[in-house]
């Protein structure tokens, strides 16, 4: 066996362990080992996903940021988890009160995964918090007519798309 193997091996092996303690709830023990692993491979991807998630999972929002942007600076993250890094990026900035950075990390995941309606809700907070409330509300009008299975909602889902295109327009 290769070194290479056995050290990939290794890194697999640590890093299914910290998953599966921050899913336990062990996730101070998580993250001490997901930041080790971060410093023994700075670019992996990966590494750096699980790494912010724990962050965040913590309420270690500053923290947390330079490991989502190493985790969707490359390829290499399944499309779900790319998805929720860009996520977790823009809701950190966000959070955090870099609505700027915010917008632009959302409106960008938005394009690169324009059916998910988690990055649709957060991108229309972060539309909000610089100003751009219309285009969010907007937004949010569009996403409730068309998610919502409740039937009050459903029963007025043509009324809230036609605001959804323009919230001050009148009929």
């Amino acid at each position: 066996m290769s070194t290479e193997t056995s050290t990939s091996g290794e890194r697999d092996q640590q890093l299914r362990a910290a998953v599966r303690l921050r899913e336990q709830g062990q996730r101070e023990e998580a993250r001490e080992m997901l930041v080790a692993l971060a410093e023994q491979y700075p670019d992996d991807v990966e590494v750096a996903c699980q790494t912010a998630w724990v962050h965040d999972a913590l309420g270690l929002e500053a923290e947390a940021v330079p490991y989502y942007v190493t985790a969707v600076s490359a390829p290499g993250l399944s499309p779900e988890d790319r998805a929720g890094s860009l996520l977790g990026l823009g809701s950190t900035y966000r959070a955090l009160g870099r609505y700027a950075e915010a917008v632009a990390t959302l409106e960008a995941a938005c394009a690169e995964f324009p059916e998910d309606t988690a990055l649709q809700t957060f991108f229309a907070m972060a539309l909000h918090n610089v100003g751009r409330g219309k285009e969010g509300m907007e937004l949010l009008l569009t996403l409730l007519a068309t998610t919502s299975s409740d039937p009050q909602i459903a029963s007025y889902r043509p009324a809230l798309e036609e605001y959804a295109k323009d919230l001050d327009a009148t009929f």
